[in-house]
């Protein structure tokens, strides 16, 4: 059996709770067994004291104090002298021994309540106690058993009832502990399969062992989609690395063999070489940059800025695309627009919304943008027309490549990995963003940034 194991963890903390409780019965039962009695008699003594007290002229009440308390009561009087039971044996109260008599006048003079002593007719230790009234003197006497005889049984019980607990406590613990082994290595050996296949806990009845199975049910779900994921971003990756160098193998061949000798087709070649060139370093730039965002190494630089000329200036990148490719790119912008935020990572995401946009406009190519100022905060929009998203696929969308899980084609600009940065960079920035899509029409991405103040 491990030491660490459950069986003997139980074992051993049922053996020590059953050690510790006999302990305690031993300390209390033997070794203060006759302090405990001492006290019980003389707080009942106390208590008939009391009631003769409140009764004292009642002989038939006393005469029953006296018999069902075990002890002998006397009441002395200018006139008389009255004895209540005081033919129990060991009662010495009836007695003209010199020394009880000493032991009565002794309590009475010094207003002492009780006193314990051996009684000079039988040797046996008593409680002798005394009341003082107005004009008449109660005592009462009990002897105070041996209880060694007592204490020497209950050792000898105490004995057997610690071996009877020690077996009782090692079935339990075996019970116990096979009871929750059970369904623990079931657990156990079920985690062995996780990240292979999707599995799915069972329940035990036990609460704390339920939750484990309901989190390692989820934690397998999201283990396998994570697998698939991984998966499927290392055959895009690969598949958009394989293209821009295939492109790159092949144009380099063809100016190699082909147009070494003529100036102009040589540099169309090469200008083709240089554009994929580009495209694999965005490639790897997006794929760093969505890498540290995700693994919290991007500290975002917060500082106020003008977001309207931020805007003008990343638009001059795209005059290409309106002289060459004729796209309608439509701004709408106020003078001004103060924002605080990381400039840098906010452009980024400005960057590959429009990236998106001009990657699936339809066929006018039409590409909005839009600043719209609100109460404290502006509200950013980009739009294209094309087909639009559904509504099911809205939270996919910012899912790496998901797009290309349907149908993998080059993109006009970026990598794939252009709304997983933005959705990391806007959730870095806490703000509220989102898609607004109309089947056939258009779809629209948005997001707000707070006014600097």
């Amino acid at each position: 059996m491990k030491k660490n194991s459950i069986k003997f963890k139980t074992l051993f903390y049922l053996i020590l709770f059953s050690v510790l409780i006999l302990a305690l019965l031993w300390i209390v039962q033997v070794q203060f067994l006759s302090v405990f009695y001492e006290k019980y008699q003389i707080a009942s003594i106390k208590n008939v004291a009391n009631k003769i007290v409140t009764n004292q002229s009642d002989n038939f009440a006393i005469e029953n104090y006296a018999y069902e308390n075990n002890m002998c009561i006397q009441i002395i009087t200018e006139n008389e002298t009255i004895n209540y039971n005081t033919k129990n044996p060991g009662c010495f109260l009836g007695s003209q021994n010199k020394i009880i008599q000493k032991y009565k006048s002794d309590l009475i003079l010094k207003n002492n309540k009780y006193i314990k002593l051996y009684s000079p007719l039988t040797n046996k230790k008593s409680i002798l106690y005394a009341i003082k009234l107005d004009n008449k003197y109660i005592f009462l006497n009990t002897t105070l058993e041996d209880i060694n005889t007592t204490t020497l049984l209950l050792r000898n019980q105490l004995i057997y009832i610690i071996f009877i607990l020690i077996i009782l406590s090692i079935a339990i613990s075996i019970f116990i502990s096979n009871m929750l082994n059970k369904p623990i290595l079931g657990i156990i050996n079920k985690s062995k399969s996780l990240g292979k296949e999707d599995v799915t806990f069972d329940k035990t009845n036990i609460a704390e062992l339920d939750e484990l199975c309901d989190v390692l049910t989820v934690a397998s779900s999201e283990m396998n989609k994570t697998e698939k994921l991984r998966q499927n971003l290392l055959a895009n990756v690969s598949h958009d690395l394989k293209t821009p160098l295939t492109m790159i193998r092949a144009y380099a061949e063809k100016a190699r063999d082909f147009n070494y000798e003529k100036a102009e087709d040589r540099n169309d070649d090469l200008n083709v070489i240089i554009s994929e060139t580009e495209r694999l370093n965005n490639l790897v730039n997006d794929i760093l940059d969505l890498s540290k965002i995700e693994n919290n190494k991007d500290i975002l630089n917060i500082e106020e800025y003008d977001l309207v000329e931020n805007i003008n200036s990343i638009l001059k990148r795209y005059d290409i695309y309106i002289k060459d490719d004729k796209f309608n790119i439509v701004v709408n912008l106020p003078k001004k627009a103060l924002v605080k935020a990381d400039k840098q990572k906010i452009e980024q995401v400005i960057y590959n919304l429009i990236n998106n946009a001009i990657e699936h406009t339809g066929e006018d190519k039409y590409v909005g943008i839009s600043v719209t100022k609100k109460k404290d905060e502006y509200l950013i929009s980009i739009t294209n027309t094309g087909h639009g998203i559904e509504e099911n696929e809205k939270s996919l969308v910012w899912t790496r490549y998901y797009k290309k899980e349907k149908n993998h084609k080059r993109n006009i600009v970026g990598s794939g990995l252009g709304l997983s940065i933005v959705k990391e960079i806007l959730d870095k920035h806490n703000c509220e963003y989102g898609i607004d899509s109309v089947i056939d029409d258009h779809t629209t991405f948005y997001f707000k940034l707070k006014k600097s103040k």
